[in-house]
């Protein structure tokens, strides 16, 4: 049975919608366990209903540890985790209209075969299976009708937010900043040719590396809105911790390499690290889905990047520390102290070597963000500096990518995998 909504495109109407979501999950949590279930529930309906940049929201509250209070943790986890492979969907004729519209031809001319119902659907399109006419299957995602004035709306409406920002947090703050590089980003993900491109980028990275696939895009049938590419199956990260400890440590192993490799080797940094976006194998390699929201990794930041990994492989904390200031832009003062130390944290997987992510270490990463807030923005001091261009998605890199890796539960030596590929490459 489908979930179909028409997505609200309102600015006023989704702003509207938002705050009835904060204002109840704020009482929820006031209120205690007892209204969490349901506050819970509520809101994952409905920022499912608004998808865009809302349901990426929930989506993240799923599975990134530290967002929601450990009392109410287990609640919200539950019902975000719906928004992650089974948001609401489109009707099956407006995405027919769509995919027509799009590829130039009915669908029957299309496709040898074209299921109706869609068999995962998320913020910003869903997918259905088809079959070409050469008998291959495929999965064919196709854009909400109605998803790029949702999106517009939710960057509207963070502009609201961003003139609340400069008037609460230092004087050197720049929300306009800020909300550019958002609007960059997730307007990326609206163009699936760019998609496509990435996607053909990363096959090509990793090509030879048989722990890590990355379906092929069928290029005659994808066009800015429609993207087609193999079909392929596999484990949810659920299903993934069930597995025994040497297969999860593969997939430990196989997912750092995949986003470091990604970041160091090929200047992307894949910022979109939800568990929906892994399918694992028996085997202990896993396909790798959505390209859409990829931050390049050019020029100098790329050179202080790698820099700064080598740094840590070596345990070099005093290089470490001179390269994380170099990158941020720091100029002394509190803020300085309190950021590369926090970098340095990220870094303890590495330089720690053989490391366990745990949960407690995840939240750990949400908790030292609000404490560099409390300490410096709202304090108005400290020598804070304004996130250099293209840092503002490595939060969200190591919040979820840190998440995802806790659930596997395994001591891995991370600084052996880096190791590898960067000689592989010959940058170490």
């Amino acid at each position: 049975m489908t979930d179909e909504r028409k997505i609200p495109e309102g600015r006023l109407g989704r702003l509207a919608r938002l705050a009835a979501v904060g204002a109840r999950t704020g009482a929820s949590l006031i209120r205690g366990n007892s209204a969490a279930d349901a506050a819970a529930h509520k809101a994952a309906e409905m920022l499912g209903t608004l998808r865009g940049l809302a349901a990426k929201a929930g989506q993240m509250a799923s599975y990134v540890d530290g967002m929601v209070p450990e009392a109410q943790r287990e609640a919200y986890e539950a019902a975000m985790g719906k928004l992650r492979n089974a948001a609401p969907t489109s009707s099956p004729a407006a995405i027919r209209a769509r995919v027509e519209e799009e590829l130039g031809g009915p669908i029957d001319r299309l496709f040898a075969e074209w299921d109706e119902l869609s068999f995962a659907s998320a913020s910003i399109g869903q997918v259905h299976r088809a079959r070409l006419f050469d008998g291959r299957e495929v999965a064919v995602k196709v854009q909400h009708p109605g998803i790029e004035k949702a999106v517009e709306s939710d960057l509207e409406n963070a502009d609201v937010l961003g003139g609340m920002v400069a008037v609460l947090g230092p004087k050197r703050l720049d929300p306009k900043a800020v909300l550019a590089e958002l609007r960059a980003r997730f307007t990326e993900e609206l163009d699936y040719e760019l998609e496509a491109r990435r996607q053909r980028a990363f096959s090509a990275m990793h090509e030879g590396d048989g722990a890590i696939r990355i379906p092929e895009v069928i290029a005659d049938r994808s066009s800015k809105r429609v993207l087609t590419s193999e079909l392929v199956r596999g484990k949810t990260l659920e299903e993934a911790c069930e597995a025994d400890e040497v297969i999860r440590a593969q997939y430990a192993e196989t997912l750092w390499r995949f986003v470091f490799k990604g970041n160091l080797v090929g200047g992307m940094f894949n910022a979109d690290p939800h568990p929906g976006n892994y399918l694992f194998q028996d085997d202990g390699s896993i396909i790798f889905l959505d390209f859409g929201c990829v931050q390049p990794i050019e020029g100098e930041r790329l050179t202080l990047a790698r820099g700064l990994h080598r740094a840590a492989i070596s345990r070099d904390e005093r290089a470490f520390g001179d390269i994380a200031a170099k990158i941020l832009l720091t100029e002394g003062g509190t803020y300085e102290r309190m950021a590369v130390a926090y970098s340095r944290r990220c870094f303890e997987p590495v330089f720690s070597s053989p490391y366990r992510i745990t949960r407690a270490y995840a939240a750990s990463l949400v908790e030292g963000i609000k404490e560099m807030k409390n300490e410096v923005l709202f304090k108005k001091d400290g020598n804070f500096v304004q996130l250099p261009p293209g840092m503002l998605f490595m939060n969200r890199l190591q919040f979820g990518f840190y998440s995802v890796l806790a659930r596997l539960d395994v001591t891995i030596d991370y600084a052996a995998v880096e190791e590898a590929f960067l000689k592989q490459a010959g940058l170490l």
